[in-house]
């Protein structure tokens, strides 16, 4: 499995260990409108997909082929709720060996009715100050990708300059 979001750091299954990876082909965004666990359908929030183009840090996560089936069948259930998603197999670099290994993710559909695009920074901070769902603030779902990069040493510039831009709408009310 890559994982590029909450799955890096709950994957929420047992695995037999997480790498660091890369995916080329694909890279991180806020490309996909939050219905349900950061925003509503009258006040949608925005949460990560992975959308063309570019790369990807993220972490392989190794799963034991006893479990394989259950594994994908739990990870069916918890990213496709609403089928934004696309399950692609795709080839991932290993970046501790260089080694090349194929995994299960989950990528941004296009012709969804939520993939919303690449929103400006300013337009992703407006919207995530303002939303939440089922899962909580918008906001909080920013600030705790943006600290689990920080400490998986994935340096997103994008996200934090989104936060600061969010913190900034909370101040000016």
């Amino acid at each position: 499995m890559f994982g590029y979001g909450s799955l890096m750091w709950r994957p929420g299954f047992d695995h037999k260990g997480i790498m660091d990876a890369r995916l080329f082909g694909y890279h991180r965004s806020f490309c996909v409108s939050s219905v349900v666990h950061r925003g509503t359908r009258d006040n949608p929030g925005l949460v990560l997909g992975l959308d063309a183009g570019g790369s990807c840090r993220g972490k392989a996560i190794l799963c034991p082929s006893d479990i394989r089936e259950p594994v994908i069948d739990y990870l069916y259930r918890r990213e496709m709720v609403t089928s934004v998603y696309v399950p692609k197999f795709v080839t991932l670099e290993l970046l501790e060996t260089g080694e090349r290994a194929t995994a299960l993710t989950f990528v941004a559909d296009p012709r969804h009715e939520q993939y919303c695009g690449r929103p400006t920074i300013e337009e992703a901070a407006r919207i995530i100050a303002s939303a939440s769902g089922r899962g909580g603030p918008n906001r909080d779902y920013l600030k705790s990708t943006i600290d689990h990069l920080d400490e998986f040493g994935i340096r997103e510039g994008p996200l934090h300059k989104i936060m600061t831009l969010v913190e900034q709408h909370e101040r000016d009310g």
